[in-house]
């Protein structure tokens, strides 16, 4: 029995494949192993979002390679898409490369190498011209009560500081009787919450045509699944969020109120440079829809610093918007030049200082705004979906995330354990920022 070893590098919809091949190549009869000496296969599943994660993406290739110099080190993802077949041409580090589109493949590539058959170094597939969505399928998943379920690929929307339009193509969304067989199979098996994740989300459907199956058609069928008593959803766009929108998931108990609003400025003139399609004004009215819609609603986002041309005025504004917002969670980057962008050829790039400084400055913001929201919750019932059990201070505790995805620890007790969904009082906040609760009667 051969023994294979992966190692994830990027976004979710990127874990979710490397569960994928784990599950397709233990289905071929190899033994799947730590990252670390000793394996036959090396599977690196490469991410291309910055020129850092390029690199983070090569130092694994390389680390695999010495781990077993005898060993076949695969290639895999959107660093591959980007990198073409000079990788495999330059790279000794590397055996096999296999872009996006084809991971499924994977099996059998590996036994035509190793049955000595004349095979190619390099499968990758034109991701330019539109495609077909590739069939990955998962029957479990590392955490034990929360399954990521990838149901889309590929963005159309082609901001100017990035590079996966052209690593992962046009979108292109999984047909919902396939999501459901998912979900079904996962949910029977004990999985209490589905997270819906895709490059761009918020595009699920629109590759259906005249069918009408978007993303909130997908959402309504899997709240009808037994099993299932979360749904949380990955990045969206704020154009998703309309009254119409937002009164559907209202009626929708299992939705959990989380929703994740991708900003990148809060500045117009910046927005309208990094290609994005709405203004700071129109953002603001969907986070309103959302907050008359639900009760306290967790409103997260992501912002990106230094971006090519900002000048103070403008970081300025975007410290006032995001406070004006006032988010639950905000994940701050420094902008990082990304080769083939356009970004890349603008003027007026920033200095990394003043990248970090500006940086800084947002993360203390943050700080205080996720502080402030978890205190709103403080004295109030809540529901916890239990994930963990560990040790806080020498003291055994289980840990898990309210609806609104809060990290909470109640005492352990023998009637806790993982999977468990339970209801109690949060009555302070610990020095890690997690909502101590006290369960309501008997767990």
């Amino acid at each position: 029995m051969r023994k294979a070893a992966f190692h994830n590098l990027g976004c979710k919809v990127n874990a979710y494949e490397t569960e994928a091949m784990e599950q397709m190549l233990e289905a071929a009869g190899y033994e799947i192993v730590p990252f670390a000496p000793g394996a036959d296969v090396y599977v690196i599943n490469t991410c291309s979002v910055t020129n850092i994660a390029d690199r983070k993406s090569r130092q694994m290739l390389h680390r695999a390679k010495k781990m077993n110099p005898s060993a076949v080190v695969v290639a895999a993802g959107c660093y591959v898409q980007a990198a073409g077949k000079e990788l495999a041409e330059k790279d000794e580090a590397v055996d096999i490369v296999i872009g996006n589109d084809r991971k499924r493949e994977l099996p059998e590539i590996l036994e035509r190498y190793f049955g000595g058959q004349e095979t190619e170094e390099v499968y990758l597939k034109d991701l330019v011209h539109p495609t077909e969505y590739e069939k990955l399928h998962i029957d479990r998943v590392a955490e034990h009560t929360r399954a990521f379920i990838k149901v889309q690929d590929g963005c159309n929307q082609f901001c100017s500081y990035c590079i996966i339009p052209y690593t992962r193509g046009r979108v292109r969304s999984r047909r919902p009787e396939d999501v459901l067989e998912e979900v079904r199979g996962l949910a029977a098996k004990g999985y209490r919450e589905i997270v819906l994740t895709g490059i761009h989300l918020s595009s699920y459907g629109v590759d259906f045509g005249e069918e009408g199956q978007g993303l909130m058609e997908l959402i309504g069928l899997i709240h009808q699944v037994d099993g299932v008593e979360r749904i949380r959803l990955g990045s969206l766009e704020p154009r998703i969020i309309t009254e119409e929108t937002a009164r559907y998931m209202a009626g929708l108990k299992k939705l959990c109120p989380h929703f994740h609003l991708s900003l990148q400025s809060g500045c117009d003139e910046t927005l309208e440079r990094m290609n994005r399609k709405y203004t700071t004004a129109e953002y603001l009215e969907k986070c309103g829809i959302l907050r008359r819609w639900f009760d306290r609603p967790a409103i997260t986002t992501d912002v990106i610093v230094g971006f090519p041309g900002e000048t103070e005025e403008e970081f300025a504004a975007t410290e006032r918007f995001v406070e004006q917002v006032h988010f639950y969670e905000m994940h701050v980057f420094k902008y990082s030049r990304r080769k083939g962008t356009r970004a890349d050829r603008m003027e007026n790039q920033i200095p990394e200082p003043v990248k970090g400084t500006r940086s800084e400055k947002l993360l203390d913001l943050e700080r205080r705004m996720s502080d402030e929201y978890r205190r709103m919750w403080l004295g109030e019932k809540v529901e916890v979906l239990l994930e963990e059990e560990t040790v806080r201070d020498g003291v055994p505790v289980m840990t898990g995330c309210t609806r609104e995805y809060v990290k909470c620890i109640l005492k352990k007790t023998e009637a806790l354990e993982k999977g468990k969904m339970v209801k109690g009082t949060a009555v302070r906040l610990t020095d890690a920022g997690e909502m101590e609760v006290e369960l309501d009667g008997e767990a």
